[in-house]
């Protein structure tokens, strides 16, 4: 009987809710897709899609409402209470969104990288060199501690870049904290979750996991993500809260950092084409390699810059109207 009140109430704030209805939770659902799309691919977060078209403060707070207060409203059955407590209808859509699109996309990412990494990896770059842009426009009145912070971002990136591949074996333990990592980043703005396990080399495993459908894999990988992102969201809060210039001068430095590990012509060292170190030009990568794709990378860059910014525009023509 519970369940069917906790649903009841759920119907009845999709339908009648302050946001808008269904018509607000469908746009709600359509983000979710965007931010599970972004999620998919080392080259822009969801956060940053959830803070461009303007659901990221109902984000966090439906996160960090998981706590004592949930708990207290669970436990003494107020159910409606514990719907708009922890913004139920929202987190449901959003969500939905997200998973269909990470299910419905793995596969498709996972031929493109073993088939065509040049412009894919093109791609990224362009999503990311947009993502930098976006979110210092957010902060127009940065000071020199902020910009000291964006270049503290950009050096730790850079290190992280030079330095080998990390490749860890996927046991339990380095898929649980990988998720952990993984869907804490994922809720930032300007760092992706995908980017967090290229870097831990865990990327290429889960992203076969997910387009193969190992649910022991997944299951250890969402359950340390779950655990990671509820605990990871409290802080968060506190943080944007309190220094949101701060952390937002970090993030950009730090995916702008980042750009090195995303540049498409590089050595590779995996089938994949996902761990990759030791730069090269275009001209050095077809002198070693073969032809470099210069035209259609450098399209797909451009392309990815030009989503980005659309998805922005489309976002600021959107809060014009109402």
């Amino acid at each position: 009987m519970s369940r069917l009140n906790l649903f009841r109430c759920w119907a009845e704030s999709a339908v009648n809710g302050a946001g808008g209805g269904v018509i607000y939770y469908g746009k709600v659902l359509l983000k979710g897709l965007a931010m599970g799309a972004a999620d998919v691919v080392p080259g822009v977060s969801g956060g940053t899609i959830a803070f461009i078209s303007g659901i990221y403060p109902t984000l966090i707070k439906s996160l960090s409402g998981f706590d004592r207060t949930a708990l207290q409203l669970l436990r003494s059955g107020q159910w409606r209470g514990l719907s708009a407590h922890l913004e139920l209808p929202f987190l449901a859509a959003l969500l939905s969104g997200i998973v269909f699109s990470v299910f419905a996309l793995s596969g498709i990412i996972h031929h493109l990288l073993n088939t065509q990494p040049l412009p894919v990896w093109g791609f990224f770059f362009g999503l990311i060199l947009a993502s930098v842009v976006f979110l210092l426009r957010q902060q127009p009145r940065l000071d020199w501690r902020d910009g000291s912070l964006l270049a503290a971002g950009a050096a730790v990136a850079l290190a992280i870049s030079n330095a080998p591949p990390l490749a860890l074996e996927p046991s339990w333990p380095a898929l649980f904290g990988g998720g952990a990592l993984a869907l804490c980043a994922m809720i930032l703005p300007g760092i992706s979750g995908s980017f967090i396990l290229l870097i831990l080399g865990l990327y290429p495993t889960l992203v076969a996991a997910f387009a193969q459908r190992d649910l022991t894999v997944l299951a250890l990988f969402v359950s340390g993500g779950i655990t990671g992102l509820l605990s990871f969201s409290h802080l968060l809060r506190y943080l944007m809260q309190r220094f949101e210039r701060q952390v937002v001068a970090t993030m950009s430095g730090f995916l702008l950092g980042s750009l090195a590990i995303i540049w498409p012509w590089q050595h590779p060292h995996s089938n994949t084409g996902v761990e990759q170190h030791g730069h090269l030009s275009p001209q050095q990568f077809a002198a070693l390699y073969g032809d470099a794709q210069l035209a259609v990378t450098t399209a797909a860059m451009v392309a990815g810059l030009v989503l980005l910014f659309a998805v922005e525009w489309t976002a600021l023509r959107g809060k014009r109207r109402l």
